[in-house]
């Protein structure tokens, strides 16, 4: 434990990242790893509070199981970028390693672990005039006026932003304006950071079976009380232009053309099998990462043993 590592573990929504830290580090587990690992969450959604359902957050008996950090951070009205992300899960990992314990960042916001694993780029800081500026047409105008902008000026950018993300399209069209140069110019460091000693893992699974994982989790959703849950969270206040009401699960119950629960739950389906196949572009040639079945529980234990 005094090499410092850090386990990595990306994977779609649905693919088992929970379960696979469970059975490998829980206090449960069978592995010679029982008891020894700690979850830092990489999941953009699960940093807020009060939305459990829709982010498939880690029930209690999971909890005792295994610790999780880094979610019911911030509430739902607050934004939380990568650079939050970042600072935080860094501290995380120090602490973890103090206990003598593995940190294990897992998650599927691959935007959230490439940056973990490679820095942020370094880019124009803040231009508050242009920022603000850009935050007061998009007030005006909308998410889908400013988003088009972005297409046309930077189309890179715009393929890794949801046109429903109005914090990441204004920051990427203040860079735009406030340098001269699109954000998808600023590249992110090609090595992996010396803060820690990475162990990337990609989880994989047969297109069908994860979709079909999706399809059944959106369904146990629903009879867990998500629009219950969204129902709560709308009279707290929250709108479709708060943060987390911006994910997917939470965001297609604001959509004026969804007109019954039945078509907001295929909707989220169909969202959810998008986004997956969407998760992966972000984890593209990153330096010693290595791919596994969901399944293979024994390969990716000899792995760790062999490596940590």
């Amino acid at each position: 434990m005094n090499n410092r590592s850090v386990i990595v573990i990306f994977a779609p929504t649905a693919c088992g990242k929970t379960a696979l830290a469970r059975e490998l580090f829980g206090k449960s587990s069978l592995s010679c790893f029982k008891g020894l690992g700690e979850v830092v969450s990489a999941d953009s959604q699960a940093v807020y509070k009060g939305m459990n359902i829709g982010t498939a957050k880690p029930d209690e008996k999971e909890l005792l199981d295994i610790p999780h950090h880094l979610i019911d951070v911030v509430a739902p009205d607050v934004q939380f970028g990568v650079g939050d992300f970042l600072e935080r899960a860094d501290d995380c990992c120090e602490q973890i390693l103090k206990r003598n314990h593995y940190p294990i960042v897992a998650g599927g916001t691959g935007f959230y672990i490439r940056n973990f694993l490679m820095g942020l780029p370094v880019t124009p800081i803040s231009n508050g005039e242009i920022r603000d500026a850009l935050k007061l047409r998009i007030e005006k105008e909308g998410n889908l006026a400013l988003y088009a902008e972005l297409k046309e000026k930077d189309p890179c950018s715009a393929k890794k932003i949801n046109v429903h993300d109005a914090y990441r399209i204004v920051r990427a069209l203040e860079v735009l304006y406030a340098s001269g140069k699109p954000l998808s110019s600023y590249a992110l460091p090609s090595t992996l950071r010396s803060t820690f000693r990475f162990l990337p893992i990609i989880l994989v699974r047969d297109r069908d079976d994860l979709y079909n994982r999706i399809n059944e989790r959106v369904d146990r959703m629903f009879l867990l009380g998500l629009a219950e849950e969204v129902a709560r969270l709308k009279d707290a206040g929250l709108t479709k232009d708060s943060p987390g009401m911006k994910a997917i699960g939470y965001s297609e119950f604001f959509m004026p053309e969804l007109t019954s629960i039945d078509q907001i739950k295929e909707r989220i389906k169909k969202n959810s099998r998008r986004y997956a196949k969407r998760q992966y572009t972000f984890m593209r040639d990153i330096p010693g990462a290595v791919t596994f079945h969901a399944e293979d529980k024994d390969g990716i234990l000899a792995y760790l043993q062999r490596s940590v």
